[in-house]
């Protein structure tokens, strides 16, 4: 999968949990990407994290340590 469309993906997810109330939300984005995304895709996206990190929004910065 391209850098480009895992990194859209990752900032949707945190769009969608930006309008949810509570300060949880990078745990939120967190555990979605538990849940729905393969270990690959996890690795995939904290590896393109590292070279692209100014495309990611904040949320999903502060996601990624957690999963």
């Amino acid at each position: 999968m391209s850098h480009d469309k895992l990194i859209r993906m990752a900032n949707q997810i945190a769009s969608f949990f930006k309008t949810q109330p509570g300060r949880d939300q990078a745990e939120r984005v967190a555990a979605h990407l538990k849940d729905f995304w393969g270990p690959e895709m996890r690795a995939a996206l904290k590896a393109e994290a590292k070279a692209h990190d100014d495309e990611l929004d904040d949320l999903v910065r502060r996601a990624l340590p957690l999963i």
